[in-house]
């Protein structure tokens, strides 16, 4: 599957990131909340790209709160 067909996923964290983390995290957009969360969104290619993200966010303590793959319709409505 190509970048182009990768599905968007949002995946929302306890804590702060700042966007200096996107790279390492694939690329992914990083947005701080108001409420103490980040919410990282973007495109991923397969599942094991998802797996891989996900433990690397385990392995940086950050609790994952949720993880939700959405159509490229809600991604552009919610840009």
């Amino acid at each position: 599957m190509c970048v182009s067909e990768s599905l968007i996923y949002h995946i929302r964290v306890q804590g702060r990131l700042d966007a200096s983390w996107s790279e390492w995290l694939g690329g992914l957009t990083i947005s701080p909340q108001s409420n103490g969360e980040t919410l990282l969104s973007g495109p991923i290619v397969d599942q094991a790209a998802l797996h891989g993200l996900l433990d690397k966010l385990y392995a940086m303590n950050l609790s994952i709160l949720s993880v939700v793959q959405i159509s490229d319709k809600q991604a552009v409505e919610q840009g």
